[in-house]
């Protein structure tokens, strides 16, 4: 039983989505792709996949937009990471509904994480998919108490109620409720996958996808939030880059940083 579990696990799909274009990283944005730019020595893109191949994630999808071509240089240098990768072209200035909506029919697995392709973390993704699997869930949100994110989830009597885009747990207004607590969204989830088929007509024009969607799993669908405590930090801008760049700065993040670098090459891969 144990390992039909395992089978099924490596089954299933991540979709990192890295189509858009840093903006606000100034020349380096207009340079690469945002997933490509070098957090201590090694692309985004580097860190991400490594962790993935280490919580048994086999299938790799990955909507390709702005210089998408150094994106595929990249991964046939590395030889995919050993990693069934799948690149599809959706386009320049796509908005991330109709990204989805052209690879969505190569999404095999029932369950799917979905992920932007622009933070770097640390923690145990493997056991967080298997109890959505376990669970049977719609949907999980992973979320922490980082001072930065995409997003909040909010809880009432321990379970969850909303999302909104864009705000973080210190500047959400809280309802007078006391009952009431915001988490922050990492911009990762693990979607059941014929949710994202189901509701591909409302989302697939949406300028604001999670907008959009989030807000109609949770309110039809069974959905859990997880709590994290590992590294998580998003390379949204210059100030972010040198932030765990630096090494001057000696500060617990880049610390994290540093040991995780080494723990992917000591247990996966050969630099």
């Amino acid at each position: 039983m144990k390992k039909k579990e395992n089978k099924k696990f490596e089954n299933n799909t991540a979709v990192i989505l890295c189509g858009g274009r840093g903006t606000r990283l100034g020349v380096l944005g207009n340079k690469l792709p945002k997933t490509l730019v070098k957090v201590n020595n090694k692309a985004i893109l580097w860190y991400i996949l490594n962790h993935l191949k280490i919580h048994g994630f086999q299938d790799v999808i990955l909507p390709l937009g702005y210089k998408g071509k150094l994106i595929e240089k990249f991964l046939k240098k590395n030889k995919n990471f050993g990693l069934n990768i799948k690149m599809i072209n959706t386009g320049l200035n796509t908005n991330i509904g109709k990204r989805l909506s052209l690879i969505c029919d190569e999404i095999k697995s029932k369950n799917f994480l979905l992920l932007n392709g622009d933070a770097i973390f640390r923690f145990n993704l493997k056991n967080i998919f298997k109890n959505h699997c376990v669970k049977k869930l719609g949907s999980t949100f992973i979320c922490g108490e980082f001072t930065y994110a995409y997003g909040s989830i909010g809880v009432k009597k321990n379970k969850i109620i909303d999302f909104k885009r864009n705000l973080v747990f210190q500047s959400l207004k809280i309802r007078d409720d006391e009952k009431y607590q915001a988490f922050n969204y990492t911009g990762m989830a693990i979607i059941k996958t014929d949710l994202l088929k189901k509701f591909m007509k409302h989302i697939k024009n949406s300028e604001n996808f999670e907008q959009e969607f989030y807000p109609r799993i949770i309110k039809k669908f069974k959905t859990e939030l997880v709590k994290v405590k590992g590294f998580w930090h998003s390379i949204d801008s210059i100030k972010d880059l040198n932030m765990v760049n630096n090494s001057s700065i000696k500060n617990q993040k880049f610390k994290r940083l540093k040991n995780l670098q080494k723990f992917l090459k000591k247990n996966f891969y050969k630099i």
